[in-house]
């Protein structure tokens, strides 16, 4: 993949991140900040991927950690919680995909009756399965750590030039 395609990847998840945002009702002086978080995780996710060869779950790791590290000082910037940044402009990245796969898989396997062909069919759910959930993990735990690792008292004292 080229590096403009992993910059439109980015910026359409900022537009999805912005989407959120905007579901949850988060206030107007945040938007662009939202955007930009969204915009950047989804190229540092694709960028992972695409150039680095890493596993998308630790791409998704490291896009989400960004964007918790990068959240707590506009924080304090722009005056409102981490979590109004971090939350919108993490949720693109959830693996809407393999989860629609899995789903499909479990139907499948409900609605099989014969013995043929049902091991490819429970090997295949169960590893979008995992996917599924090792990324939702991976992408809660990197929205997480930063801001438990920062709390009330240091995080005042981070001086980051943005």
């Amino acid at each position: 993949m080229e590096i403009l395609q992993i910059i439109e990847k980015g910026f359409w998840s900022g537009i999805a991140a912005l989407g959120f945002a905007v579901l949850f009702n988060v206030p107007v002086r945040t938007l662009f900040a939202i955007w930009m978080l969204g915009a950047i995780g989804g190229i540092m996710k694709f960028f992972m991927v695409d150039f680095w060869g890493l596993n998308l779950i630790l791409a998704s790791f490291i896009g989400a950690t960004a964007i918790g590290i990068v959240s707590i000082p506009l924080a304090h910037k722009i005056h409102s919680p981490p979590l109004i940044f971090s939350i919108p402009s993490v949720i693109p990245m959830v693996p809407g995909a393999f989860f629609y796969r899995m789903m499909l898989g479990l139907i499948k396997i409900s609605a099989h009756t014969n013995e043929t062909g049902m091991g490819e069919v429970l090997a295949e759910t169960v590893q979008y399965g995992l996917k599924v959930t090792f990324i939702l993990l991976s992408l809660a735990v990197g929205v997480a750590v930063p801001m438990l690792i920062t709390r009330k008292e240091s995080a005042k004292r981070i001086k980051i030039k943005l």
